[in-house]
């Protein structure tokens, strides 16, 4: 059997080894503005993360508010729009740089809050689902991305057409200094991600969540980071 992928974004972003990204906040004003994404293998800049409406770039049919994931290159491949009106804080994604979402082109992803209960702690469950033309099944996200300590979980429908069980896709957890052995702070982490997955798709939904649940805590951080195992 082959190298089983999940292509949302595009193939180019589906690896046929496990990926470790060190995502960045390049700036603490609100959740979301400003995300850096590199290769923990190679140290090259994979990913970046601007905001349309707050000095980054414009084009297509973005509007204010949209979050534009950028390649390496600065090509803009997915851009994420807050639905309204939305209960349960439900967030699109769109191929390129939004054109289409003023047009008849779908979405190929949705995520949204499970439940408005667990709101402020950032511990409520995201789901989303995929809209792809073909693509089918759903993801659901357990943990807390506020404490750096949540799984992207595919369904076996969408992972292998229901012949598995589910199984994790992709993981984030805190990152640690492997020369000084500590735990870095929050504006840094790790994004791992099976191989097969889309990476870009990841990048998505870790933006989704930054959004939807924000980076406020309550408590002490360290229960969560013993008990994050990464399948890396």
């Amino acid at each position: 059997m082959g190298q089983q992928q999940v292509v949302i974004v595009g193939e180019e972003h589906c690896g046929g080894e496990d990926r470790v990204l060190t995502v960045r906040k390049t700036t603490l004003f609100r959740p979301g503005d400003g995300l850096e994404a590199y290769d923990h293998a190679t140290g090259a800049l994979a990913f970046r993360v601007e905001t349309y409406g707050r000095g980054g770039v414009c084009g297509g049919g973005a509007v204010a508010g949209d979050l534009a994931l950028l390649g390496a290159e600065g090509e803009t491949v997915l851009t994420v729009r807050r639905r309204r009106p939305s209960l349960h804080n439900r967030w699109d994604g769109f191929l390129g740089d939004g054109a289409a979402a003023h047009g008849h082109q779908k979405p190929v992803f949705s995520a949204r809050r499970s439940s408005i209960l667990g709101a402020a702690t950032g511990a409520a469950g995201v789901l989303v689902d995929l809209l792809a033309p073909g693509a089918t099944g759903e993801f659901h996200v357990d943990g807390s991305f506020p404490r750096r300590c949540c799984r992207v979980v595919a369904s076996a429908k969408a992972w292998a057409g229901g012949e598995e069980e589910e199984v994790v896709v992709a993981e984030v957890r805190r990152k640690v200094d492997e020369d000084a052995h500590v735990v870095m702070g929050r504006d840094v982490f790790v994004l791992w991600v099976r191989a097969g997955f889309d990476a870009a798709f990841a990048m998505g939904i870790v933006l989704v969540l930054d959004r939807i649940t924000g980076d406020e805590v309550d408590g002490d951080l360290g229960d969560e980071l013993l008990e994050a195992t990464s399948p890396a």
